[in-house]
């Protein structure tokens, strides 16, 4: 098998990595665009407020109602809370793909057997069996330690410079999959508590301009203090799902990582050590 041909096999095994560049897009677009319907229709409906006019003040108890004062910034934060939520799933189903079957230590374990046993034939088919980021690296790598190793051209230094090379591309193929779209959950987590301490400077702002006056407005009094809460409780919430999330999606993309080098370097080992 020559290299292009390894290398086009080893494309059509890549791990799906999870929303392309214009469906994440398209998913921020239509997550804020549910965030103003949902203001609109659900926070805002009629029979939420006193006499069904929703710039009455809400029916005593109506969550909803209440929601609905905390004005423009809640269909934002809204729309926030929805991208995390949408996205944390990606990431969970794509890495649960990338992970593959089974435990991957237990895999490595029998990668590392198998080569052992000098059983290279039998270690691709666990390959295929198992199937996910490091499967495919692996089998990679094993496919050009059985092309290199009849090599009589090559001398054993550039036997194990075309391995560490193979393997690497494979390598660099998988990881970026694994890490896509983590920046926006990242940026998520900043920008939503961002956002909600806007919405509460401005809820405040209304609050001091009530007391400012010689008897206070209550009902504007206590629509700025309304706007104030749900806001930062709409940008808190957001900005800890995310930062959980986004720990724990870069937890398990360290441990594959560390799992992908520790079978690669295994190969090499091997291959280095059997030539």
């Amino acid at each position: 098998m020559t290299k292009t041909k390894q290398k086009t096999a080893l494309k059509k095994q890549k791990t799906s990595g999870g929303f392309s560049s214009l469906m994440a897009i398209l998913t921020i677009v239509i997550s804020l665009i549910a965030g103003v319907l949902i203001f609109k229709y659900i926070f805002g409906d009629p029979g939420n407020f006193v006499d069904n006019d929703p710039t009455a003040e809400p029916i005593d108890g109506n969550l909803m109602g209440t929601v609905y004062k905390g004005g423009f910034i809640v269909p934002i934060l809204v729309a926030i809370n929805l991208i995390i939520i949408i996205f944390s799933i990606e990431r969970f189903v794509t890495l649960s793909m990338a992970k593959g079957r089974g435990r991957i230590d237990s895999f490595v374990g029998k990668i590392k057997d198998l080569l052992a046993a000098k059983q290279i034939d039998t270690a691709i088919a666990e390959c295929d069996k198992q199937k996910g980021s490091l499967a495919n690296v692996v089998r990679a790598g094993l496919e050009k330690y059985s092309h290199v190793q009849g090599d009589a051209g090559m001398n054993k230094e550039q036997k194990v410079e075309s391995l560490k090379k193979e393997l690497e591309e494979a390598t660099s193929l998988e990881l970026p999959m694994l890490s896509k779209n983590l920046v926006i959950l990242s940026t998520c987590a900043s920008i939503a508590t961002l956002i909600g301490l806007i919405g509460t400077v401005m809820g405040m702002i209304k609050s001091f301009a009530a007391m400012s006056q010689g008897a206070p407005d209550t009902a504007q009094l206590a629509t700025g203090i309304s706007e104030a809460l749900i806001n930062t409780f709409f940008g808190i919430m957001g900005s800890t799902i995310a930062i959980i999330m986004y720990n724990f999606f870069s937890t398990k993309i360290d441990s594959m990582t560390y799992s992908i080098d520790e079978a690669s370097f295994t190969i090499v080992q091997d291959f280095s050590s059997s030539n």
